[in-house]
């Protein structure tokens, strides 16, 4: 008589895709009971991700960072790239200058000083090498679109964009991108050394000004063909009659490579790709549609990266003291609100809306992208560190400012400029 299967025999995958469900389910519900939002749910699904893949028997291990960087980087990469593109839709309003004043001080002013005054901690307080110090502030300087839903504009036609808002959401879509710079800056000083006359003119006309023109330009220029194409009569009417949002996919992937075939950056790309798709017909309902199904991917993929993060937080734990520490709270507690609120004086910001602007500089998907990239192309001497600062920093983030996204709902809404629900949409932060 031949052997059958225990009854209540268990899988490891079956164990596995119960557990995930679970806590995506309980992540996404539970603060929305609670707190009747869902700023929280990065922070409870890191929490959760611990659990399942340290605490439940059988689960398969998470892949280590540190030995295959790859996968995180690819994950990552995919959930950025749709999330820059539907932040281009959903913003309403780019005509006026003043407007964008503020995101391009933080993006010209903050960012660099910030980038420079983490490299500087890293390298004098945790003995990190000069790349490496480089690396840790290229990668820790964007603030994140992906996680950071609940303190930007809502979705397209919402309207009443109140400036703090669009400077957050501005900001966040342009500095993923403009991070790149540094991140190749990293590179080379560990390839090359530390003296500039070797590699500065080089990085200043390739990686800073070559890489960024050409990224916004082609961008620019894929979202504006694709707006004309679905918004011409003959795309309309087929979009009417179908219109599935999976075109928003196919577009920001073929923007996203075209780009990078032309040594652009493609995150620059998919965000003015998003943009200009909307500027071709601002006021179509279409764009609801392809934002709601780039969220839906986003959404997908950015919890299952989360729960992986946390999953591997205890193995990167023992690489931490107190001077990592420091650093990661440095940042979203000092250095982020400091230069934030500095580079924003004569903006025509108010003050209150410097010191939020300052404070929300939410760490996320952006700096696992980047670190991925970064140590998938040349082995760091202090690798292990980089990772470990990088989850730490986004896990504290997610706490911080997950528990306190309320302020920017409570300073932004007025008799003229209420929050509209929307904005409380199913967004983790």
């Amino acid at each position: 008589m031949s052997e059958t299967a225990p009854f209540f025999g268990l899988s490891q995958m079956h164990i596995l895709m119960a557990a995930v469900g679970a806590a995506v389910f309980i992540a996404y519900l539970l603060p929305r009971i609670i707190f009747n939002r869902t700023a929280l749910s990065s922070a409870v699904l890191m929490i959760l991700g611990l659990v399942i893949f340290n605490l439940i028997p059988g689960i398969p291990k998470v892949p280590d960072p540190t030995v295959s960087p790859a996968i995180w980087e690819i994950i990552s990469e995919i959930v950025v790239i749709v999330v820059l593109f539907a932040t281009g839709l959903r913003i309403d309003d780019i005509s006026n200058w003043s407007r964008w004043r503020p995101t391009v001080r933080l993006l010209v002013i903050a960012m660099p000083l910030t980038v420079a005054a983490i490299a500087l901690l890293g390298w004098a307080l945790a003995g990190l090498t000069v790349a490496g110090a480089v690396m840790l502030g290229a990668v820790l300087s964007p603030t994140d679109p992906v996680l950071a839903g609940d303190v930007q504009v809502g979705p397209p036609l919402e309207g009443r964009e109140h400036p703090v808002r669009f400077t957050l959401t501005a900001e966040a879509g342009l500095n993923d991108g403009l991070a790149f710079p540094f991140v190749y800056l990293g590179l080379i000083i560990a390839a090359q050394g530390t003296n500039p006359s070797e590699w500065l003119a080089d990085w200043l006309l390739r990686d800073v000004l070559y890489r960024i023109v050409v990224g916004a330009v082609i961008g620019a220029l894929i979202g504006w063909i694709l707006g004309r194409t679905l918004f011409s009569p003959w795309g309309s009417a087929a979009i009417e009659k179908s219109g599935p949002g999976v075109l928003a996919l196919g577009a920001v992937l073929l923007c996203y490579g075209v780009v990078e075939l032309a040594e652009g950056y493609g995150f620059i790309g998919a965000f003015t790709a998003g943009l200009m798709c909307r500027r071709v017909q601002e006021k179509h309902h279409f764009h609801k549609r392809l934002h709601a199904f780039s969220e839906a991917v986003e959404h997908v993929l950015t919890a299952f990266l989360l729960l992986l993060l946390g999953g591997i937080l205890p193995a990167l734990w023992p690489v931490l003291d107190w001077r990592h520490s420091l650093i990661g709270f440095g940042l979203l507690l000092v250095i982020r609100p400091l230069v934030g609120w500095l580079s924003l004086l004569g903006s025509g910001m108010s003050s209150g809306d410097r010191l939020i602007v300052g404070f929300f500089g939410v760490r996320g998907i952006g700096s696992i992208y980047y670190v991925g990239y970064a140590t998938g192309h040349m082995e760091f001497v202090n690798e292990d560190q980089l990772w470990a600062l990088v989850a730490y920093t986004i896990f504290a983030s997610a706490l911080f400012h997950g528990a306190t996204s309320f302020l920017v709902d409570r300073y932004a809404s007025d008799a003229t400029n209420a929050p509209h629900p929307a904005r409380n949409r199913s967004q983790p932060t």
